[in-house]
């Protein structure tokens, strides 16, 4: 079993930063991805970001591209995601996921993914 914790989250003004940490325990598995999703009141939970367990693949929702970046410390079985520029719009739960058996074709299928944190509130309003 895994266990994910996810934090970092809170109130922030558009154009500012945050960064969302996920440290997953329980076991480690050195395939697949890890990746973030969220969750906005009313409505489905989207695919955010997410990278590959071994290599140095990412893959960013077509709304966050150039302004989140994910990165992962493997020694911490830990993954982040630094938010730059945030919009109103970004504000969601954001929850990280992971799963050993995720491929590129499936990285944004949230279906793909076994584990998931309990979330954490991001907040963009002035």
């Amino acid at each position: 079993q895994v266990q994910l914790v996810e934090s970092g989250g809170g109130l922030v003004q558009p154009g500012g930063s945050l960064r969302l940490s996920c440290t997953a325990s329980g076991r480690s598995f050195n395939n697949g991805a890890m990746g973030w999703f969220r969750q906005a009141p009313g409505k489905e939970r989207e695919f955010v970001a997410a990278i590959h367990r071994l290599g140095r693949s990412t893959y960013y929702a077509d709304s966050v591209k150039g302004r989140f970046t994910i990165s992962r410390d493997n020694a911490k079985n830990t993954v982040y995601l630094q938010m730059d520029s945030l919009k109103a719009e970004d504000t969601a739960v954001y929850y990280c996921a992971a799963g050993s058996g995720v491929i590129t074709s499936s990285v944004r299928n949230g279906a793909a993914y076994n584990y998931w944190g309990q979330g954490t509130q991001v907040t963009v309003s002035s």
